[in-house]
């Protein structure tokens, strides 16, 4: 539909005909006039005359407005939501002091109800209602008094905020100053306290219920079930339910039902909570939304989606429609579990149900997506929020800017801190911190510094987070005298350092050979009282022992015993490391053994280092028993476990032993990984080999490469868990450093798929690494020839092989086979990354060929399911933008001075 260009009309908007306004009537008498017209809301002279009424005029006109006390409390209302002056929450309080002031008591009254429902509505209402209180303490100096309704809006509102104390002072305020409360001040009193959980409080008010004689409902008694069961006492909890149960004429309703169940969900009782949800049924208390969504929730949070899943299909099947609420829980659960193909299905599936997402929805599945580098459909939700009148808060942003980071694309993200103005929002230290992050991981020190001292001026307070990020990421550059330097600033702000920043420092000098450091900052955290963690005495352990010093090891040990901390799998297993590494493999041993009986179990990585152990000293054999024994001790082995031994076997020219623990890991469902085909890789090309000192020298180069684990385990020592500590294993010895690569051939290669496939092993994998690993050598043939032979097999390579094909033939300018490539993969159903199509747009946009790029963006936006093109095309012009750290540093620049004036200069 076409805009209408005609801007103005004879007729009027009001039925009421209103001549020229005379300009010598004061404006707030020519308001008092037209706003006892009838509908004078829609007045169109009234409107201009009040958009930027001060409250000092509005106060004018309700004074004149004194004997027609219900419209003066009507124009009240309304002025509020038109004048740009009143409508900010600040405003309406001076607004109430000026009708104080002048002695207009039943509009001041008529006007505290009106803002305590305007704050608890709000989204910063805890903010406002404080405020409101300090404001109304002001004037009750002056002499003003609350009205009873006034007190009793009040305190509900506080009892909808969880403000139970606050709520509990304002009761008191209001018995001193001489009202009497009735059963509904009560039953708000309760519910109040026990929102916030003060039951003791609760059952005070509770006992002057029963004493005055007022008669006990059900929202009383389920308040205090609530308050039992913020306390987490279930047992207290179904003691009051059952009381109500077996009154005559007060039953559960499914509020309390709703209330309990949600208790047994925090404490992890979900058998008892479903019991508890078909009770009701049986009870003729059916379940609402309300009810399911607290069960669908309590599943997703302790990871049984499936059956949350079946919850829904039960829900719906009974009648029961979920709502956005029920939606976004699922959809953020199945974004967290990196499902997010089936999260965008929900999120339609919602649509479809015309029920309209809110910011929450959004942002959940804009992180979603931010988490798999699918940015640019992340941008695509963005503009979709702002076309469907969603406003994105600053979380909206923070996902963006941390999806950005994450693809290695922080220049990107700064830039979009203007967005973030532009939308009336201030980045907050969240912000800050998450781009930190981005250039500290990029080794972008100087940017980092830059963002770093924006935040000052900006007035936003940098906290423990932020300093920790940078001393991480200084001492990752060697510049621990920077980062020493950044912990007395730290202290000089008044920012009391954690167990987390002093054991990056601990484990930073460590790691740097720095010992005597480490121990004075060891000292100075506990001068502080803070308490170290399992993971600072590790570090130390792994640097003492990389040092080859025992004494001091031992001491550490005890030290960390002293401190009360029970050693984790962690520090045994560098324990073990240590002695294997020694070549006493008889002490490691006694070390698992020492484990086992303090209860701490070993687990994957503890034997692992052990088969390592074992290997380095020449005895492979024993190392493949303790393999094949892990299973009976209920622990599997990984990748990593084959890969020593894999190595093992083809280090002693054993081909043979070697595929045939290929064969057995796919059998027990582990897929072999790029370490355990390069070293098979590695072997075909010594069997090649005639000569047999050719032999010798190959074998020395593979030993010159071996799985480097005791580094690995330094490297996990700041982990919490056995995820992180496998991909710390997986990222030492550079698979792709090795020189097999640059030796090998496509011959090769052909004759270890055919190894490969006799194993039973998936040959995708193997592909993808094989060509992997050739384009880093350049061998772009090799490539070529393996990429056909995949295809040809109804194979697909992953993503980021495809951008490293991608990259590798742009750098030699084959654009034709780039574009052949992108057909090629797209007809197999496999979409490339975002970082595929960068590569191959920003080149070709290099060499001017217009046409191609144009061709090959929409090509982008079919492939990431984007609808609309026009609104996600600003926001891709700047993905596939040129980074600009000199702009970034200009807006910046502009943003603190954003700080300094009254409107957005961005």
């Amino acid at each position: 539909m076409k805009p209408s260009h005609k801007l103005f009309s004879s007729s009027t908007s009001s039925s009421t005909s209103f001549q020229p306004l005379d300009t010598t009537t004061s404006t707030t008498h020519q308001i008092s006039s037209l706003i006892n017209t009838p509908k004078w809301e829609h007045n169109k002279f009234l409107k201009p005359l009040v958009s930027h009424l001060s409250p000092e005029m509005v106060v004018e006109v309700i004074a004149l407005e004194s004997t027609n006390f219900e419209n003066g409390v009507r124009f009240l209302k309304w002025v509020c939501k038109q004048s740009t002056y009143c409508y900010e929450i600040d405003s309406k309080f001076h607004l109430l002091e000026l009708l104080v002031s002048m002695n207009l008591f039943k509009f001041a009254h008529k006007a505290i109800v009106f803002i305590i429902n305007d704050c608890s509505g709000s989204t910063n209402g805890e903010e406002g209602i404080k405020k409101l209180i300090s404001s109304l303490d002001g004037m009750s100096r002056k002499g003003f008094r609350l009205s009873f309704p006034s007190y009793c809006t009040l305190l509900m509102a506080l009892a909808k905020l969880n403000m139970g104390l606050l709520a509990f002072r304002i009761y008191s305020k209001m018995v001193g100053d001489g009202f009497i409360p009735d059963f509904i001040v009560y039953k708000t009193m309760i519910n109040a306290l026990s929102k916030d959980g003060l039951i003791q409080g609760a059952e005070m008010f509770f006992c002057k219920v029963l004493r005055l004689g007022f008669v006990i409902d059900t929202h009383v008694y389920t308040s205090l079930v609530l308050g039992c069961c913020k306390v987490l006492d279930l047992k207290e909890a179904f003691r009051v339910f059952d009381i109500m149960s077996k009154e005559e004429c007060i039953r559960p309703n499914f509020v309390t039902y709703s209330v309990l169940i949600h208790g047994l969900c925090e404490v992890g009782r979900l058998e008892a909570a479903c019991w508890l949800k078909d009770d009701m049924s049986k009870n003729n208390c059916e379940p609402d939304v309300h009810t399911y969504t607290i069960l669908v929730k309590g599943l997703c949070d302790a990871g049984s989606t499936q059956k949350a899943f079946g919850l829904l299909d039960e829900m719906v099947k009974k009648g029961c429609k979920p709502n956005c609420h029920t939606y976004t829980v699922l959809i953020d659960k199945l974004c967290e579990e990196n499902r997010i193909g089936e999260a965008n299905g929900m999120f339609r599936k919602m649509l479809k149900n015309r029920l309209f997402p809110g910011v929450v929805t959004y942002n959940a599945i804009i992180n979603g997506y931010c988490k798999e580098g699918l940015v640019v459909s992340a941008f695509e939700l963005l503009s979709i929020m702002e076309k469907r009148s969603c406003k994105p808060n600053i979380r909206t942003y923070n996902e963006l800017i941390e999806g950005l980071c994450r693809i290695g694309k922080s220049y990107k993200a700064i830039w979009l801190l203007k967005r973030v103005v532009d939308n009336d929002l201030i980045p907050n230290t969240v912000t800050y911190n998450i781009l930190l992050d981005g250039f500290c991981r990029e080794g972008q020190l100087r940017m980092a510094f830059s963002i770093f001292h924006s935040m000052s001026s900006t007035g936003i307070k940098p906290d423990v987070v932020t300093f920790t990020t940078l001393i991480d990421g200084l001492w990752k550059q060697g510049k621990l005298e920077q980062a020493n330097g950044l912990l007395g600033q730290m202290l000089v702000k008044g920012i009391s350092p954690d167990v987390v920043t002093y054991t990056t420092l601990v484990d930073g000098h460590c790691k740097l050979g720095k010992i005597p450091h480490a121990f004075a900052i060891f000292d100075r955290m506990i001068e502080d009282e803070c308490q170290p963690s399992s993971h600072t005495f590790n570090a130390f352990l792994d640097a003492l022992e990389k040092e080859d010093k025992m004494l001091e090891k031992n001491s550490m040990f005890a030290k960390m015993l002293k401190h009360g901390l029970i050693p984790s799998v962690v520090t045994y297993t560098i324990l073990i490391d240590g002695l294997c590494r020694a070549g006493d493999i008889l002490s490691s041993f006694d070390v698992l053994k020492m484990m086992k009986r303090t209860g701490c179990a070993p687990n994957v990585y503890t034997y692992t280092v052990l088969i390592y152990g074992l290997c380095q000293n020449g005895r492979v054999d024993e190392a493949e028993v303790l393999l094949h024994s892990m299973s009976g001790l209920g622990v599997i082995p990984n990748h990593v476990t084959y890969t020593i031994i894999v190595k093992a076997h083809v280090r002693a020219g054993r081909l043979d032993r070697a595929f045939n623990t290929l064969c057995i890991m796919a059998k027990n469902g582990c897929e072999p990984n790029y370490r355990i085909y390069t070293a098979c890789l590695k072997g075909l090309l010594v069997s090649d080999k005639t000569s047999q000192a050719e032999v010798a020298s190959s074998m020395e180069s593979l030993d010159s490469s071996p799985l480097s684990l005791h580094d690995s385990v330094s490297e996990s020592l700041c982990m919490e868990d056995d995820i992180h500590l496998a991909n710390a294993l997986e990222s030492s010895d550079g698979w792709y450093t090795d020189d097999v690569f640059k030796e090998a051939d496509i011959k090769h290669a052909f004759k270890l798929r055919d190894e490969v496939e006799s194993c039973s092993c998936s040959l995708s994998n193997l592909y993808n690494i094989l060509i992997m690993g050739f384009c880093k050598e350049g061998k772009l043939v090799e490539v070529d020839q393996l990429v056909q032979d995949m295809l040809a097999r109804g194979l697909f390579p992953t993503k980021a092989v495809c951008s490293c094909v991608i990259e590798h033939h742009c750098k030699h300018k084959k654009f034709s086979y780039c574009l052949d490539f992108f057909k090629k993969v797209v007809d197999y159903g496999v979409v490339p990354s975002f970082s595929a199509y960068y590569f191959v747009i920003r080149e070709l946009r290099n060499e001017g060929k217009v046409q191609e790029v144009n061709r090959l963006v929409s090509d982008l936006l079919k492939h990431n399911g984007i609808e609309d093109e026009i609104i996600i095309l600003p926001y891709l012009k700047l993905l596939l933008s040129e980074d600009e750290p000199d702009f970034c540093l200009d807006l910046l620049q502009r943003i603190e001075q954003l700080h300094h004036t009254e409107t957005p200069i961005i």
